[in-house]
C-alpha cells in the first residue's frame, strides 16, 4: 500500500545564489501548509538552504546552464525535500567532521554537517548528487 502525500511540489531553480530566495519561499509554503513550530521551520530551513548551496556550489560548480531541483513531499508526519543537481556526487562519507580540532579552520564540510544534525533523516543518492532530507513534524 502506497502512502499519498498530502502536498507535493517541485521546482528548478538556475545554479546561482541569488535563487536561494525561491527555497526560501518553498519552506515557507511548507510552513503555512503544515502550521509548523518555529523550531521545525528553522531546522527545514537550514538544512535545505544548505543542500541547495551545497548543490549549486559544489555540484554545479556554480554552471547557470545547470538547474538544481528541489523537491516537496508532505506526509502525515513527516516532511520529504529532494534536492538534486547535476554534478557528479561526492563521496558523503569522507566529508570531515567540522567540530574536530583540526577542522576548525576549515570552511567546508559544515553543510553537510548541519544537514546530519538538523534533518531526522537524510539519504544520499546517486553519489551524493541526490540527497533526502526528512524532517519528523
Amino acid at each position: 500500500m502506497r502512502i499519498t502525500a498530502i502536498m507535493e511540489k517541485e521546482i528548478s531553480i538556475q545554479s546561482k545564489l541569488d535563487n536561494i530566495g525561491h527555497i526560501e519561499k518553498l519552506v515557507d509554503e511548507i510552513s503555512e501548509q503544515c502550521n509548523l513550530s518555529s523550531e521545525i521551520y528553522g531546522k527545514i530551513l537550514i538544512a535545505t538552504i544548505e543542500a541547495v548551496n551545497n548543490a549549486i556550489v559544489h555540484g554545479n560548480k556554480f554552471d547557470i546552464n545547470k538547474t538544481v531541483d528541489v523537491g516537496v513531499q508532505i506526509f502525515d508526519n513527516t516532511i520529504h525535500i529532494y534536492v538534486k543537481d547535476q554534478g557528479k556526487g561526492f563521496n558523503y562519507n569522507e566529508v570531515p567532521d567540522p567540530t574536530k580540532p583540526e577542522n576548525l579552520e576549515n570552511v567546508s564540510g559544515r553543510g553537510v554537517f548541519l544537514m546530519k544534525n538538523l534533518a531526522d533523516d537524510i539519504v544520499f543518492k546517486l553519489k551524493g548528487a541526490h540527497v533526502e532530507l526528512v524532517f519528523k513534524i
